[in-house]
C-alpha cells in the first residue's frame, strides 16, 4: 500500500477562447450563400486562441497530509482541483488519487436539485461507492451538523443559499472519504457556520485524513495546513511548508496591495452589498504599501449597498499579521451618527482611521466583510483584501525610542505614562 494519497505528474489545462469579429450585418440570402459557398470552413471572421489554465504542475500529497493551495485569482487553483476531483480531465499530464476523495467545491456540487435533502444525501455516498449501511451510521450526524431536520424531506432546490451549504459540508465533511478537497466555499453564510466548518477541517485533518483546502485566508492556512503550494498564471510557483510559502506570497508581487478595486460584474457580494474599492491610505496622502509608524492611516472601503434603510449593512475589518495572529477587529458602528440616519440604496464610503504609533512594525494583512445582523449575515467577505508594511524608521521619536533591537508584541501603542521625580533629602 502506497503512502501516497495524490500524485500529480506534469499537469496541464488548456481552453480554446472563440473571438468573433465584428462586421456589417448582412441579409439571410447573403448568410445562406456564404455557408452553401463555404460548408467545410469556419464560421466567417473568427478566430481563436489556446488559453492554459495550468501548466506543468507536478506534487506528491501524502496520506494524512494537509495542503494549501494558494495564489490570487486566476492562479489555476479551481482548475486544479476540478481535474483531482475528475470533474474534467487534463490536456496533460497524469493525477494519481489513492482512496475515496470526496469534493466540495462549489455550493451544492453534485446534488440534485429535485430530490428531497434526505435523498441527495443518500445519492451522494453512493456516488462514493459506500453502501446503504454505511450512510446509515453516518446520517443523523450529516444532518445535526447542517441543522436541516425541518426540510429533510423537500427538493434542494427549494433551499436558500444557506441550507444549500450546510447540506452540502455535511455532507462532504462526514461520509467515509480518504480525501476530502475543499474550494472556497466558506466565504459567504453565516460567521458561527464558518467557525464550524473550520472546526470540522481540523477534527478530518487531526484524524488522518487527506485534506486540499484552497483558500485566500491566510490565517485559515496557517491553521488548517502544513504545507502549502503557490500557483500563478497556471504554473507552480514554489511549495514547502505553510508558513515559508505564506510568508513569501505575502511579500512577493502576488500577494495582497494596498488597493484593489472590482468593476460591478465582478464586485464580490450579493444583492444586499457588493465591494468596490478598499484601499490604504497615509493621512493626506495616496494608496501606498509602506506607512510609517508614526502616522495615522486610513483604510477606506467603498460598496454598493441595495439594502433599503431598515436593513442597514456594516462594514467589519480584521486586522492581521502575517503570521496570522488577529491584532484586532473593528467595524462601522462606532459612527453613531451614521447609524441614527436612514440609509438608502447607494454608494457607502466607510473609512477606518487608525492612529500613529499603534500597530508595531511589520506585514499588517486586512480582511473586509459587511455584515447585517439579526439574524448575522455575511453579505461581503474578501480575506487579505489588503496589506501594507509598517515601517519603524527608528528616528528617536516613536515608541521604540533609540532602542535598536527587537520590539516584542503584536501592536506598538504610544501610551500615556507619567513619570514622577521625588529627589532625595
Amino acid at each position: 500500500m502506497t503512502d501516497l494519497s495524490i500524485r500529480a505528474s506534469g499537469l496541464g489545462k488548456s481552453y480554446r477562447i472563440d473571438h468573433q469579429t465584428r462586421s456589417r450585418y448582412r441579409t439571410v440570402r447573403e448568410s445562406l450563400a456564404s455557408l452553401a459557398s463555404r460548408p467545410l470552413r469556419g464560421r466567417s471572421g473568427s478566430s481563436h486562441e489556446i488559453i492554459w489554465a495550468l501548466e506543468n504542475v507536478s506534487f506528491d500529497v501524502r496520506r494524512g497530509e494537509a495542503l494549501a493551495v494558494i495564489g490570487r485569482n486566476g492562479a489555476g487553483k479551481s482548475t486544479l482541483l476540478k481535474i483531482l476531483s475528475r470533474i474534467t480531465p487534463p490536456t496533460r499530464g497524469r493525477a494519481e488519487v489513492h482512496g475515496r476523495l470526496g469534493s466540495l467545491l462549489e455550493v451544492g456540487t453534485g446534488f440534485h436539485p429535485e430530490l428531497t435533502g434526505r435523498e441527495n444525501i443518500f445519492l451522494n455516498g453512493a456516488i462514493l461507492g459506500m453502501s446503504r449501511r454505511e450512510i446509515d451510521a453516518r446520517f443523523d450526524e450529516i444532518v445535526a451538523f447542517a441543522e436541516t431536520e425541518r426540510f429533510l424531506d423537500t427538493p434542494v432546490k427549494r433551499y436558500s443559499t444557506g441550507m444549500y451549504l450546510r447540506l452540502a459540508f455535511a455532507v462532504a465533511a462526514h461520509l467515509e472519504t480518504d480525501i476530502l478537497i475543499v474550494d472556497e466555499v466558506l466565504a459567504v453564510g453565516d460567521a458561527a457556520f464558518q467557525a464550524k466548518c473550520m472546526g470540522r477541517i481540523e477534527e478530518l485533518g487531526a484524524s488522518g485524513r487527506t485534506v486540499i483546502f484552497v483558500s485566500h485566508s491566510m490565517p485559515a492556512v496557517l491553521r488548517l495546513c502544513t504545507r502549502a503550494l503557490l500557483l500563478d498564471r497556471g504554473k507552480l510557483v514554489t511549495e514547502g511548508p505553510s508558513d515559508q510559502v505564506v510568508r513569501g506570497y505575502l511579500e512577493s508581487d502576488l500577494g495582497r496591495t494596498s488597493e484593489r478595486h472590482w468593476e460591478p460584474d465582478e464586485a464580490p457580494g450579493d444583492e444586499v452589498a457588493k465591494l468596490t474599492s478598499v484601499r490604504v491610505v497615509p493621512t493626506e496622502g495616496n494608496a501606498s504599501d509602506e506607512i510609517d509608524i508614526r502616522q495615522p492611516v486610513e483604510v477606506e472601503i467603498e460598496y454598493l449597498s441595495e439594502a433599503p434603510g431598515s436593513l442597514q449593512p456594516s462594514v467589519n475589518l480584521h486586522f492581521y499579521n502575517d503570521e496570522g495572529v488577529c491584532l484586532f477587529v473593528s467595524n462601522d458602528w462606532n459612527d453613531r451618527n451614521s447609524w441614527d440616519r436612514p440609509r438608502a440604496p447607494g454608494v457607502v464610503r466607510a473609512t477606518c482611521r487608525i492612529p500613529g504609533n499603534f500597530l508595531a512594525e511589520g506585514r499588517v494583512i486586512v480582511t473586509v466583510a459587511v455584515s447585517t445582523y439579526d439574524p448575522v449575515v455575511i453579505h461581503v467577505l474578501e480575506r487579505d483584501a489588503v496589506a501594507f508594511q509598517v515601517i519603524d524608521r527608528s528616528s528617536g521619536d516613536g515608541v521604540r525610542g533609540q532602542y535598536m533591537n527587537d520590539w516584542p508584541g503584536v501592536v506598538r501603542p504610544m501610551l500615556e505614562w507619567r513619570v514622577e521625580h521625588h529627589p532625595s533629602a
